[in-house]
């Protein structure tokens, strides 16, 4: 009796096999089917530029953000060490545990102000080297901070509860193998509450952004006898204070205090990690705190520096000062004078408050 044999088609056959075959590698990346799988309806039709290349440490700078690309069987100690800083702040940062061991080409987000090691003096990842580096980098533009990333800039996206790597790639219309390839996404696509994804480019440099459905109008009953009432404009509901931002640092007897007085003549942001504060040359310049002096230096520029530890790895940083009364490993109290403002056109104290290597605004702490 002939047996009938059934016929399948070659291709899918051996792309299943493929599959399987790359599912049971440790370091499976989805970046090998990127160009054999659909993307998902609604996805981008133009091609997916590859991710950057990161610089010998795995970092990508990009000019608002820095991510970090891990290598396989990276701890949090490798990965921070590259950079100059804890394990414990890098951890913390993406809401993993410190003993977590991140994937080959794992993206993780780095906190604001991470110092390139190649042409920064905080190479050694101390906080008065990382100190002395940030006021360096005051009033500097971004490409004096580290080789920035040319062409378009990556939307972030942090992961909010309920969401996976494939409704986020169909918000953005990107593929999803072109998400997990970006991210270095394990083979169960698994994201996080909280993780910061980067949303891959196009070749043709159009960043995505998320696409959102219109809205439709609701249509009047047809059983209504009477025009529908004219739309009540909302109320405006008043910005909650953000209690957080004012709250007193641990191990502070109070709010700080002013350094110098005066006006403000440049405030945190992006490229200014303290305050300028407009003072005349002469001007003492206060203690914020109590607490012991942990550097006095001088930076590239010649200009002075002074490091002041308080408890709970907060520090409090002084530039463009001169006449300094103070010594290293001095203990002050609050008020008590540690220099003057030096001279300069215009004259003035450049301000800065740290958690650890971190900076913070330090207005709402004074």
């Amino acid at each position: 009796m002939a047996v009938k044999t059934t016929r399948y088609p070659l291709k899918p056959y051996l792309l299943l096999c493929s599959a399987i075959a790359l599912s049971a590698c440790s370091d499976f990346s989805l970046s090998d089917l990127n160009s054999q799988i659909n993307p998902p309806p609604g996805s981008q039709t133009s091609a997916i530029a590859p991710r950057p290349q990161p610089d010998s440490r795995g970092v990508i700078t990009y000019p608002n953000y820095q991510v970090i690309v891990a290598n396989r069987n990276d701890t949090m100690a490798d990965l921070a060490g590259r950079v100059g800083m804890t394990a414990q702040d890098l951890a913390r940062h993406n809401g993993l545990p410190e003993t977590y061991i991140a994937r080959r080409g794992e993206v993780l987000a780095l906190p604001k102000g991470v110092i390139t090691p190649t042409t920064d003096p905080a190479a050694d990842g101390s906080i008065e080297a990382i100190a002395t580096a940030a006021i360096d980098r005051a009033g500097a533009t971004p490409a004096q901070s580290g080789t920035i990333q040319k062409g378009p800039e990556p939307i972030r996206h942090v992961v909010e509860k309920g969401e996976t790597a494939y409704s986020i790639a169909r918000l953005y219309g990107v593929s999803v193998t072109a998400l997990a390839s970006w991210n270095g996404l394990d083979r169960n696509l698994s994201v996080r509450t909280g993780q910061q994804l980067l949303i891959p480019v196009a070749e043709d440099g159009t960043v995505q952004s998320a696409v959102l459905a219109p809205i439709e109008k609701t249509p009047e009953p047809p059983s209504a006898k009477t025009p529908l009432p004219a739309a009540v404009a909302p109320a405006v509901v008043p910005e909650s204070p953000n209690l957080a931002a004012d709250r007193t640092p641990p191990g502070a007897s109070g709010k700080l205090l002013r350094p110098v007085k005066g006006d403000i003549i440049r405030g945190y942001s992006g490229s200014n990690e303290g305050l300028d504060i407009a003072a005349k040359s002469g001007t003492s310049v206060k203690a914020a705190e109590s607490g012991e002096i942990a550097l006095i230096s001088k930076s590239v520029g010649q200009n002075t520096i002074i490091l002041l530890r308080h408890p709970d790895n907060l520090y409090t940083v002084y530039s463009n000062v001169a006449n300094v009364s103070v010594k290293k490993g001095q203990k002050v109290k609050r008020g008590q004078t540690i220099a003057k403002v030096a001279k300069g056109d215009p004259s003035f104290l450049h301000f800065e408050i740290r958690r650890g290597t971190e900076s913070v605004d330090p207005l709402p702490y004074l």
